[in-house]
């Protein structure tokens, strides 16, 4: 399965696509984006299939009493007969799915400035200073020793069990220093 983008549409992201699209103000657009799902919800729960042409169709399976167990423990648990939702693709949008996958990826461009580097700076400082930050690199790479305040911030890092912790996250990080110590 390819890696999953990390981005999940929003209703708020539909609304902003209708208000973009249609131009209706964002709240129209959102108490459109609303209706719409609330039109699919009740359908739905008057029992009706939805089919929604070159996206897909949403409906209702019926399950009936079955027994199931607890995997931990190995006891017999009966499951309630229920109604599940389900929905299938149409074909139009797993041809569309699949193509995207079938696309080579695009290289990730870096970031275009507003302006050219250096740019308002004479062009002997601009010189200067990339001359300046080569050195620092070169420097910093020959120079392998430890810097005095990196040692301290080591000492007092493992001194944090005694301090009193304020924050959430410093509770967090002080929990996961015991646990791994």
């Amino acid at each position: 399965m390819p890696p999953a983008t990390g981005k999940t549409l929003t209703r708020a992201d539909l609304a902003e696509a209708v208000f973009e699209k249609v131009r209706l103000p964002r709240n129209e657009a959102a108490e459109l984006v609303e209706l719409v799902l609330k039109q699919i919800v009740y359908a739905l729960e008057r029992g009706e299939s939805i089919k929604l042409s070159s996206f897909g169709s949403f409906g209702l399976r019926q399950k009936s009493e079955r027994v199931g167990r607890n995997p931990k423990t190995g006891e017999v648990v009966p499951i309630t007969p229920r109604r599940v939702i389900i929905f299938k693709a149409s074909n139009i949008m797993k041809e569309r799915i699949n193509a995207a996958l079938s696309k080579p990826a695009k290289p990730a461009e870096p970031p275009k400035s507003a302006e050219p580097d250096g740019a308002g700076k004479p062009a002997k400082a601009a010189k200067q200073s990339k001359a300046a930050k080569s050195d620092k690199s070169n420097s910093d790479k020959t120079n392998k020793a430890p810097k005095p305040e990196a040692k301290q911030e080591k000492k007092t890092k493992t001194s944090n069990a005694a301090k009193p912790v304020n924050s959430p996250a410093e509770k967090k990080r002080a929990v996961s220093s015991r646990r791994g110590a």
